[in-house]
């Protein structure tokens, strides 16, 4: 008998209280936007954007700022990427100290210069390597240790399932499946099957990834494949409530109501002041100005739909202060506030 959909699930001795996991993403699931997240779409495990351990074992202080833990957003995983098993160990060390719940191995990335440096979705291609991996990361820390994986490296084999097998009994503690293969990237359509295949296989919990973008994607994705938790990525960026819609659903709640331009500049600005105060504590001559430019692209997307507001989000993607995201953006609600 399957559990009902509002429970949670344990990830080692990590308890999640339900079932919405936040997808790690490069360039976007910074602090700013997991405080944001965690307060409005409520998911019980939220990654970090993924860590290069390379660049931590070198002392980059950009890799290292990225570990950052907020008391108020965790359980969080810290992903980290790498081909070296004792760099890998060494960063899950570092990652652990900085206040990971949960360490996460981040083997399905596909963007071509991570997979040449061997570490990502190109560790699909050498199961012994991912394994050591595996082993040296579990066997260096205390905390949990999962691990992220495309399907397979091409449509040649679906090698989830073996890899998965080895994983588990290397000590990873849950398995994520992005139900698509590296080559695709995010072409095409996920194929749920594969996770519902590989949940045959493990016992651990299993996260199912890709394409789930509404609550009915959510709720499809859970009760066809029996994953144990669902991970959203692209659909929540610069819109939180697609999460809290998300989380309604399961948890059994009303459907909440669409947020409100006010709620959403609101919320833009908020995430903007967030930032800015994460990216000062790196550089705080450069901070706010690193800030802006990094949520060139994010700020727009929270008014996308609004009646007229496709000029103000060419305007905004040429920001580069507070003041001007927040001139523009309370300007434009107070043009739709007159009467005409």
């Amino acid at each position: 008998m399957s559990k009902p959909l509002h429970t949670g699930f344990t990830v080692g001795g990590v308890a999640v209280d339900n079932r919405l996991v936040l997808a790690p993403m490069e360039d976007v699931s910074n602090l700013a936007f997991r405080l944001i997240a965690k307060e409005i779409g409520r998911p019980g495990l939220m990654f970090t954007e993924f860590v290069s351990a390379m660049a931590v074992h070198y002392g980059a202080a950009k890799s290292k700022h990225k570990m950052r833990v907020h008391p108020d957003e965790q359980p969080l995983a810290i992903q980290i990427f790498g081909g070296e098993p004792e760099i890998m160990a060494e960063t899950a060390v570092i990652a652990e100290e900085m206040g990971a719940d949960i360490i996460d191995i981040n083997m399905g990335c596909w963007v071509p210069k991570v997979c040449r440096t061997g570490s990502g979705a190109a560790l699909l291609k050498d199961p012994d390597l991912a394994e050591l991996i595996v082993k040296s990361v579990v066997r260096a820390v205390k905390v949990p240790v999962t691990v992220k994986v495309r399907a397979g490296w091409d449509y040649s084999l679906f090698a989830a399932p073996d890899l998965a097998r080895r994983f588990q009994d290397a000590g990873a503690q849950m398995l994520t499946l992005h139900a698509r293969f590296a080559k695709q990237g995010f072409e095409g359509e996920a194929d749920w099957d594969l996770i519902k295949r590989l949940r045959d296989v493990v016992t651990v919990p299993l996260i199912g990834n890709g394409d789930v973008k509404t609550p009915d994607d959510a709720l499809k994705m859970l009760r066809e494949t029996g994953c144990d938790g669902v991970m959203v990525g692209r659909a929540a960026i610069s819109n939180p409530w697609a999460l809290q819609k998300i989380h309604a659903a399961i948890m059994g709640h009303a459907t909440p109501p669409d947020p409100t331009l006010d709620e959403r500049i609101e919320t833009a600005l908020r995430h903007l002041r967030l930032l800015i105060e994460h990216e000062q504590l790196a550089d705080p001559a450069q901070g706010e100005l690193r800030a802006c430019r990094a949520l060139r692209g994010q700020i727009p997307l929270y008014i996308k739909g609004v009646q007229g507001a496709a000029v103000l989000r060419e305007s905004l993607t040429k920001s580069s202060s507070y003041d001007e995201y927040e001139n523009k953006l309370r300007g434009f609600a107070a043009s739709l506030a007159r009467p005409v």
